[in-house]
């Protein structure tokens, strides 16, 4: 969550539902402090319930969230009057990190250091070490791709320099092989290999309660209009980036493999941490639940660019049902595909590129 708590979005510390209003959340997008949104009452947040940590101030949606942080992790997190300086060990390591990694918060440093904090405070500490050596592990050198698809050509400087600051700021004796090269490098890829990027809105959240309401026609038209009136101004304003952005493990999410027809689909619809895992269909006893790494619009495109989109992300060759199916299509991108066509745009093409615009 460290881009977006930088550019102001508001979050719990721990399960990353949205503080802000829906009215609040669409005036800072918007930069325009007077908008306002009809039926404040479909906006689920609640105000009254958040707290803050008593020493640095991180916030919490709830009393039960900030316990939670407490006896988990936040005691050895916590940076309490220090908050604010640039000199401590954990501030130095996250400004590091935002200078090698940008927004999307597809991973975080920070999750690193929440694993080694949560083993820090545990009384069992064994468990938890256990439990994170279920996630997939890579070999060496898938470790090395994975590291260096996250941070860029220069990646062996800049994890040497992450994993000084990381031993600087968190260095635990009982942990010591996380902290050598080879070891803070495969953590590092456990988290690139597993980590599951979640998004909250409390302004979706009010969308979706306003789509809910039963009124009459010419209100619901007029109502369907401001929102989409929203969505584009706030496009215009800010872009894509509208959601509370952030990264977690999920130990039984990360055991489902890929397939180009996913028969189930991960979502966050409680505006917070936790993860639906939500069948697409039918799943007999004993079948495969899979997911997809792609999104609907990748999953539409030939075989040869799944697999070129699959292999510099995740490292494999997709056999799915789907992928066999197609194993003697030819082997172009579909953008090639569309080159050989005579360039001319029928109709139906012509009416899907405007639907989608």
């Amino acid at each position: 969550f460290l881009w977006n708590a930088l550019y102001g979005y508001k979050a719990c510390d721990h399960c990353l539902r949205a503080l802000e209003t829906a009215e609040e959340n669409a005036q800072r997008l918007l930069g325009k402090s007077s908008r306002v949104l009809p039926h404040p009452e479909q906006c689920s947040i609640r105000k009254d319930l958040q707290q803050a940590c008593p020493h640095c101030q991180v916030a919490y949606c709830s009393a039960e969230c900030r316990q939670a942080a407490l006896e988990q992790y936040h005691q050895v997190l916590c940076l309490g009057p220090s908050r604010e300086d640039p000199k401590h060990p954990l501030n130095k390591l996250q400004e590091a990190w935002r200078n090698i990694h940008y927004p999307p918060e597809t991973a975080s440093i920070m999750l690193l250091a929440r694993m080694i904090a949560t083993v820090k405070q545990a009384k069992d500490k064994d468990r938890w070490v256990k439990l994170f050596s279920q996630f997939c592990c890579k070999t060496a050198n898938e470790e090395e791709e994975i590291v260096h698809k996250l941070l860029g050509d220069k990646f062996k400087g800049q994890l040497e320099l992450l994993r000084r600051l990381f031993t600087e700021a968190l260095y635990d004796e009982h942990l010591s092989r996380w902290f050598t090269p080879e070891g803070f490098r495969s953590l590092f890829a456990l988290v690139g290999t597993n980590g599951q990027g979640i998004g909250t809105s409390c302004l979706s959240q009010w969308v979706h309660a306003c789509d809910a309401l039963e009124l009459p026609l010419r209100e619901r038209e007029e109502l369907d209009a401001f929102i989409d009136q929203l969505y584009k101004d706030i496009e215009r304003e800010t872009g894509e980036f509208l959601n509370c952005e952030g990264s977690g493990l999920y130990v039984l999410q990360s055991c489902c493999n890929h397939s180009c027809i996913p028969n189930a689909e991960t979502s966050f619809p409680d505006n917070n941490f936790l993860l639906h895992l939500t069948a697409l269909e039918e799943i007999r006893p004993g079948e495969e639940i899979c997911i997809s790494y792609l999104d609907c619009c990748q999953r539409e495109r030939s075989r040869h660019s799944r697999h070129k989109i699959l292999r510099e992300h995740y490292l494999f060759t997709c056999s799915c049902p789907k992928c066999l199916a197609q194993a003697d299509d030819p082997s172009l991108t579909s953008e090639e595909e569309e080159e050989e066509g005579d360039g001319e745009t029928d109709d139906a093409e012509l009416e899907d590129e405007m639907t989608d615009v």
